[in-house]
């Protein structure tokens, strides 16, 4: 699973979704399903700005958490 670390890095950052939203042209409910995982992709275009905004890498960005029930035997 991955898992995107936006609430964390707009926390360090003393910015709140609002901000961000304001930021990249995005809808909150947008940014809400990313945040939550509810999406199934995102583009580089979003990736960029969410490292440029966040002041971060997309290593900082992205954390990948070991599923067991997912790896493929």
């Amino acid at each position: 699973m991955i898992k995107i670390n936006i609430e964390e890095l707009l926390k360090q950052n003393g910015k709140n979704k609002y901000w961000l939203c304001q930021k990249m042209n995005m809808t909150s409910r947008n940014l809400n399903r990313i945040i939550r995982g509810e999406t199934t992709s995102i583009s580089f275009k979003y990736i960029e700005e969410f490292c440029l905004y966040l002041h971060c890498t997309p290593k900082e960005l992205f954390t990948y958490i070991k599923d067991e029930k997912t790896i493929p035997n």
